[in-house]
């Protein structure tokens, strides 16, 4: 049987952390190197978003850990440990982590990927208004820009469309001006409406 036939049966057809049933994918609890029934497992679009920094989190979405942290699936509950420990300055989460018990090897695997010392603040890329960009947006630039390396200036108020996230950076993205790709500050650009 193919592995996501037998996830979508294993979870009953929904999200192995909020119990969604909308937009499901399989999700691999990392750093494990081979795919199993153990290390992935069913998660909807909103979770899997959150999970990975790519939205804001929302605290009232998670409260549901306190029940799905108890899962035998050893990725929900690594997953729900991490996500609690994004979340502990909620009361609730703090609550959930004093009581959430991980054997030795699955607290090792959780701890594998550092969140316990991060804060739950995805890492989107964001115009100087505060609004989230995405690949593909066009932006407008706000400042006229100095293109290192290249006698080229980006001129105020120039629409650079179809533009792409760094996923290194969030403050960076890039863009064409004048028909040469460049990388431009988040902090100078708007986006088009």
């Amino acid at each position: 049987m193919k592995l996501e036939q037998e996830l979508q049966e294993r979870s009953g057809n929904t999200c192995e952390l909020c119990h969604s049933t909308e937009k499901l994918m399989v999700y691999e609890a990392k750093p494990d190197s081979i795919t199993t029934l153990e290390n992935t497992f069913l998660v909807c679009e909103k979770c899997l978003n959150q999970i990975n920094r790519t939205e804001e989190l929302e605290p009232s979405h998670w409260t549901v850990l306190g029940e799905t942290m108890w899962s035998e699936i050893p990725a929900v509950q690594v997953v729900a440990w991490r996500m609690l420990n994004r979340l502990k300055n909620e009361a609730w989460a703090q609550d959930n982590l004093d009581i959430l018990y991980l054997d030795d090897e699955t607290l090792e695997w959780a701890k594998a990927a550092g969140d316990e010392h991060n804060s739950g603040n995805a890492e989107v890329h964001k115009d100087s208004n505060g609004n989230q960009l995405f690949d593909g947006d066009s932006v407008v630039l706000i400042k006229t820009l100095d293109v290192k390396g290249s006698s080229l200036s980006a001129k105020l108020g120039t629409v650079v469309k179809g533009i792409k996230l760094d996923p290194n950076n969030h403050e960076y993205i890039e863009g064409r001006v004048e028909g040469q790709m460049i990388v431009i500050l988040t902090k100078y650009v708007r986006k088009q409406s």
